[in-house]
């Protein structure tokens, strides 16, 4: 594999460089290419990183094409439904790294999301297949703004296999999965990046025998006595400010050692803000150990741009929902910087 040196740029506006962007048929031809398959994503994966992943992995198994998935971080119990029963630990480890031919990643706007794995793997990807409007590229991919999840693209990939004759059927899995990833980055087919070809995949995905009631109880209605713990810890530590344009919450680690909560417990504190009536922009700033380093979930109710934002800190997402990290003394000074910058986007 060559060396590669990706640039840190907004995909709109990118200069591929030594990366190929890939047509579609081009992304599924080399798909079928019969190699041992390493298949990463974004760490604290979500549903559409591991339902896009695992559908994946299922479609290149049905071709005789063995495949892994690994990522920086184990699947989130409350997700683990789509991976159970398949493989076992997800964390990548040397007896992955082993004998692969060739790693794909899903989901994945930037090197950055993709933590550890990227420099373990010595930045050798060799095809990105993403969804996400802004971020680094950093492989030969095929990017799809216009998506509502990654996992719509592994849709049309499965229909695309099935077609040209390359797998015999869809595994039930495999639309599960996708269903999943969809309805969970959609936020049940709620938010603005819906588009009609969403409910299209929908319609086409409970048609072919998906429970799509039991999925959704399972993402949007289903809470852990914890999970509600950080929700209101996360509500008592609401700020506001711009005269309500703008809400933050910050959740420091000695917040959740007093409340012996995990980093899974605090992935919803983001619809606290978010949920603020007249709130324009809202970000969480959460600091997972004890340590000068902070994670950041933003989210917009506008057309305010939260990726801009993000990527200044080597982040990246959508329009309207993004995330990123960096590092500083506190979590005061953490929201300070997150504020700041918002701020001066406002002004332009």
């Amino acid at each position: 594999m060559r060396s590669r040196i990706a640039t840190t740029l907004r995909i709109k506006e990118v200069k591929y460089m030594d990366f190929k962007k890939l047509s579609f048929d081009e992304l599924c031809e080399k798909l079928c290419e019969n190699k041992k398959t390493l298949i990463v994503y974004h760490a604290r994966p979500d549903a559409d990183a591991i339902g896009s992943a695992f559908a994946l992995k299922d479609l290149l198994g049905c071709m005789g094409i063995f495949a892994i998935c690994a990522c920086d971080d184990e699947v989130p119990e409350r997700l683990s439904f789509m991976s159970e029963d398949v493989q076992g630990g997800t964390v990548l480890d040397d007896d992955m790294l082993l004998g692969h031919e060739r790693a794909i990643s899903v989901d994945s706007a930037s090197p950055s999301q993709l933590g550890r794995i990227f420099e373990r793997l010595r930045k050798d990807i060799d095809i990105m297949i993403d969804h996400h409007g802004s971020g680094t590229v950093y492989a030969d991919n095929y990017i799809r703004p216009e998506a509502s999840a990654t996992a719509e693209i592994i849709m049309d990939i499965a229909k695309w296999l099935l077609e040209k004759g390359k797998i015999a059927f869809i595994p039930p899995r495999v639309y599960s999965c996708i269903y999943t990833a969809i309805s969970s980055d959609t936020g049940c087919f709620k938010y603005s990046n819906v588009t009609p070809q969403t409910h299209i995949y929908a319609s086409e995905l409970v048609a072919a025998g998906v429970d799509a009631a039991d999925i959704n109880h399972r993402l949007f209605e289903s809470k852990t006595l914890k999970q509600l713990k950080a929700e209101g810890e996360a509500a008592r530590r609401l700020a506001v400010y711009e005269k309500g344009r703008i809400a933050a919450v910050t959740f420091p680690y000695s917040s959740k050692f007093s409340l012996a909560l995990s980093n899974e417990n605090l992935e919803s504190i983001i619809d606290i803000p978010r949920s603020l009536a007249g709130v324009e922009v809202a970000f969480a700033v959460r600091q997972p150990e004890d340590k000068p380093f902070f994670r950041v979930s933003m989210r917009s109710n506008c057309d305010f741009d939260v990726s801009a934002v993000c990527v200044r800190f080597g982040g990246g997402g959508h329009v309207r929902a993004a995330g990123c990290s960096l590092e500083a003394p506190n979590v005061d000074e953490a929201e300070k910087r997150i504020l700041a910058a918002v701020l001066e986007m406002m002004k332009k």
